[in-house]
């Protein structure tokens, strides 16, 4: 978002966005800083969804140097800090705020990553001394160069007795971060999140980066800012977490995006008290959107909406897409349900499981925010597919339901554990690398328990008087084992892959048509 350029400017404090691998320490060092716990109520001890917090940095005693005097250096806007140590601490903060934005570390999170760089003024890059440079480093460095923002670095956890922060130098400069003494001019300050040990100093980079970045707004503009989250609450409607960025936001407000519209009926600060006005940099829980705005859009106030935003549908829902069809007419082997506690997360969601399942035919049938319910359920089982859930609750009707219809729901806070369940569940859907039959026919009544029926292996070879699970689409119905194996209308001790075969099977599930026989 661009600064405005109008003479009536008043100063707003910075936005940080804080960035670095995962359990490098990002939450713990904005812990320390707000005086807070979160990191140790996060779900697997990591962020995953975008926190905007506001914190205040006490006054420090000033130099005898009066502030007419002081000259803060300048550089070129992208590489402040080749100042020397003692200029730095010369440097006298007042009593002033700073918005802080914590970003996810797991890899799953990249483009939440990019929409917190992108409504930041500045950016930490944290990276542990025990540790050094690792993949989400590299991702959140280049995502700074791509948004063109100013960072400092942090280099995390010298209170480890394995930190050896003169080599987290080095790996830093042999992936182009050069340092300030060593080669570059990227200012830097080892810090322990833990003790404490380095963190004012931090604090010191992050407001003489500020004051050299010009931050300011305008007071009579109209409020604009950037949209960090999205989440559905059944009570209170959509709750859309932003970051102000010019002007002053109010309740009553008409506030629009490129996507979505409303009329501002609450609004929240960070710790959620609801608050009659924010002004810039502040984060911000907004409700009164009509529909979902897409994570990463420009907001902005209108004293009336313009033509095109005012056809934007009221009330606009997500649709199922329809499930496409291989050559044979059949569904997609691998329909999934997803569902998330907001759309940051949804996004990374999508992602995850398209990787995931990347050997595996897929179709997404449905997506959206919220917990899962009885409707989602009938969905996954109209459409032959698993629900895949994060960080969100399944209520009792949907369990009942999903129990008794045998729907399958994969549903975790964790990401990465979710990550295992569906690789694994891919892995056993994926019918290239798990023996099994195709059943295309069933004959006569069953008796009791044996059934007779007809197929061809998909992959083989399939052996007589072997064990096997029933599945159709997403849903194990049951197990089985064969009792006597045909081929060509004879008894075979074994039969391979494209093979049509005949079997006399045991099991208390129904085997039909169209279900698939799998040999783990």
């Amino acid at each position: 978002m661009k600064e405005t350029k109008n003479k009536n400017l008043e100063k707003r404090p910075p936005i940080v966005v804080v960035m670095g691998h995962v359990d490098h320490g990002k939450t713990t060092l904005l812990d320390y800083i707000r005086k807070t716990n979160l990191a140790t109520r996060e779900a697997g001890g990591i962020t995953q969804s975008i926190g905007a917090y506001e914190i205040e940095v006490p006054q420090e005693p000033k130099s005898q140097e009066s502030e007419a005097n002081r000259e803060i250096p300048r550089q070129a806007p992208r590489a402040f800090g080749s100042e020397t140590q003692a200029r730095r601490d010369d440097f006298a903060r007042a009593t002033r705020k700073i918005t802080f934005i914590d970003t996810p570390g797991h890899e799953a999170f990249a483009k939440m990553r990019g929409h917190g760089a992108r409504a930041a003024d500045l950016a930490i890059l944290v990276v542990a001394a025990d540790d050094g440079v690792k993949p989400q480093t590299k991702e959140a460095f280049q995502t700074i160069q791509k948004e063109k923002i100013p960072f400092v670095v942090a280099i995390n956890k010298i209170d480890k007795p394995s930190a050896d922060i003169q080599k987290t130098k080095q790996d830093l400069g042999q992936n182009e971060i050069f340092l300030e003494g060593f080669g570059g001019t990227v200012s830097w300050q080892a810090v322990s999140a833990k003790t404490g040990e380095g963190v004012n100093e931090l604090l010191d980079l992050v407001l003489l980066a500020s004051e050299l970045e010009n931050l300011n707004y305008d007071p009579n503009e109209k409020a604009a800012g950037v949209i960090l989250s999205v989440r559905s609450d059944r009570q209170r409607g959509i709750l859309t977490g932003a970051i102000v960025k010019n002007g002053k936001l109010k309740n009553n407000d008409i506030i629009a995006t490129s996507s979505a519209r409303g009329k501002i009926r609450a609004l929240e600060n960070f710790l959620g008290q609801p608050v009659k006005s924010l002004e810039p940099s502040s984060p911000a829980l907004i409700l009164g959107f009509e529909q979902m705005p897409q994570i990463g859009e420009e907001f902005s106030v209108y004293e009336k909406l313009p033509e095109d935003i005012r056809k934007i549908e009221k009330n606009g829902k997500t649709e199922s897409k329809p499930i496409p069809a291989n050559q044979n007419g059949e569904s997609a082997k691998l329909n999934l349900v997803l569902k998330s506690e907001e759309a940051g997360s949804l996004e990374a969601l999508r992602d995850l499981v398209k990787k995931s399942a990347a050997e595996i035919p897929l179709d997404i049938v449905h997506e959206s925010v919220g917990n899962i319910h009885e409707n989602d359920v009938k969905l996954a089982l109209s459409t032959n597919a698993a629900i895949i859930g994060f960080k969100i609750k399944i209520d009792r009707a949907a369990q009942n339901m999903a129990r008794a219809k045998k729907v399958l729901i994969l549903n975790s806070p964790v990401i990465y554990e979710l990550e295992k369940e569906i690789k694994a569940y891919g892995q056993k859907m994926a019918l290239k690398e798990v023996r099994s039959i195709e059943i295309l026919a069933a004959f006569g009544k069953p008796k009791g328990k044996e059934k007779i029926v007809g197929g061809r292996v998909i992959l083989g070879p399939i052996k007589n008087q072997e064990k096997f699970e029933i599945w159709q689409g997403p849903k194990m119905l049951g197990e089985g084992k064969i009792l006597n194996l045909q081929s060509r209308k004879k008894d075979a001790p074994e039969v391979q892959t494209e093979d049509e075969v005949g079997l006399l099977a045991e099991s208390e599930e129904p085997i039909k048509i169209g279900s698939k026989l799998l040999f783990p």
